[in-house]
């Protein structure tokens, strides 16, 4: 068991004996029909991995990926509500438990049992002002896990991979195998998670999917892969949340239409994947590390809650001042400036370049991360004005879309 080791440490270790004993041609082989299977055009309501070979070919394959995809998408998720906790989380479609592992990356156990602490005992409605069950179950440090897929096999391999955790919400997840289709029933939950899986259903199953999972849950997050199609899937999927009543927390800093011309462009991000030896065995090339591109929604049934100690004033001024832009391209660093491609809450897309004198904002935007939110919370320093700036000087310039 990695009982010490930080989660992706412990994950990329017990990921590394995956394929012992397992011929390299036949995972090779299991690596390129996997491949062209979801490169392909035709959803499928059959499993897709098929046996144990197929399961370890996949895992060395694609879970490394999956997982810094979705911890990024929940990371974003918690950055919008940090004082929310979730004690319940539902992976579907969830296979061999990526989502699971990044869900403990994001609220690893101390974080769980700092937050029943700081919401103190009998406290049974969740963080704050909003009335939700943020830390419900969690509140002496454990959470429940539940993951759903129709491959019996990858949640075989799910649960050896589990096992060798030391987390116990990872250890202890239950592993259902479930038909994901328009017949499924959600637990109600603090989470649910669907990474990945839009693909694999038909435009009915998709849709049946995410109004279950707005009914079921506090929050929402889906990740597709960062494509023109995966991107499509992902608005149709936001605009069925919105419609369901939840409120979007992450990528987009507002709740209207995507301001990006559909056919022109499309919004993703990308997450810093380390490969293993044993990943660039299975995949091919000599980088240790990839980008993998993903488009995501985050939604919450509820409000933002305020941060333990601060009053509601001192809340509604942090969520004035943080979150209002996302940044939506590789910030561009030149010479004494740096160019920052945002999707604003009022002003649509536009660029701000933020320059040496801008002081403190210019040290955080020179930090500042594709995917990240603008201006960081805590900048001290002027805040941009739509129309002017970061200093009230005449220094934005029209986007022109996201990171293509």
């Amino acid at each position: 068991m990695n009982a010490t080791l930080p989660t992706a440490e412990a994950l990329r270790a017990a990921l590394a004996g995956l394929l012992d004993g397992l011929p390299p041609r036949q995972a090779a082989q299991a690596v390129e029909r996997l491949i062209a299977n979801y490169r392909g055009a035709t959803p499928t309501d059959a499993p897709v991995l098929r046996d144990r070979s197929d399961v370890a070919a996949y895992a060395a394959y694609r879970m490394p990926a999956t997982f810094e995809a979705v911890r990024a998408a929940l990371e974003a998720l918690a950055d919008t509500v940090p004082a929310w906790v979730p004690g319940s989380h539902v992976d579907v479609g969830g296979g061999t438990g990526a989502a699971v592992w990044a869900a403990e990356a994001v609220w690893p156990e101390e974080v769980r049992t700092e937050a029943a602490r700081a919401d103190g005992p009998g406290d049974a409605d969740g963080p704050g002002e909003t009335g939700a069950a943020g830390a419900g179950s969690g509140r002496e440090g454990g959470r429940t896990t539940t993951v759903l897929d129709w491959a019996e096999p990858a949640l075989a391999l799910g649960r050896e991979l589990a096992a060798a955790s030391g987390a116990r919400a990872v250890r202890a997840a239950d592993w259902r195998r479930t038909r994901i289709g328009t017949a499924l029933k959600l637990p109600e939950s603090d989470l649910v998670t669907v990474s990945y899986v839009l693909k694999e259903l038909t435009e009915r199953d998709r849709a049946v999917l995410v109004e279950e999972t707005a009914r079921a849950a506090q929050a929402v997050v889906i990740v597709e892969p960062g494509t023109p199609d995966g991107y499509l899937r992902i608005i149709e999927a936001r605009d069925r949340l919105i419609a369901a009543g939840l409120r979007i927390a992450a990528p987009c800093p507002h709740g209207g239409a995507c301001p990006i011309e559909r056919g022109t462009d499309w919004c993703h991000f990308a997450a810093r994947v380390s490969r293993s030896s044993l990943h660039r065995q299975v995949k091919g090339g000599s980088l240790p590390y990839e980008d993998e591109k993903f488009s995501y929604v985050a939604a919450v049934r509820f409000g933002t809650p305020p941060l333990p100690g601060r009053t509601d004033d001192a809340a509604r001024a942090d969520r004035a001042r943080a979150g209002r832009a996302r940044v939506v391209r590789k910030p561009q660093i030149r010479k004494g400036q740096v160019l920052l491609d945002l999707c604003t809450e009022d002003d649509g897309l536009r660029r701000e370049t933020v320059t040496k004198r801008h002081g403190p904002l210019y040290r955080a935007a020179r930090d500042t991360e594709w995917g990240d939110t603008w201006p960081p919370p805590h900048t001290t320093g002027p805040v941009a004005d739509p129309a002017t700036g970061p200093s009230g000087g005449p220094s934005t310039d029209p986007a022109a879309g996201s990171e293509a």
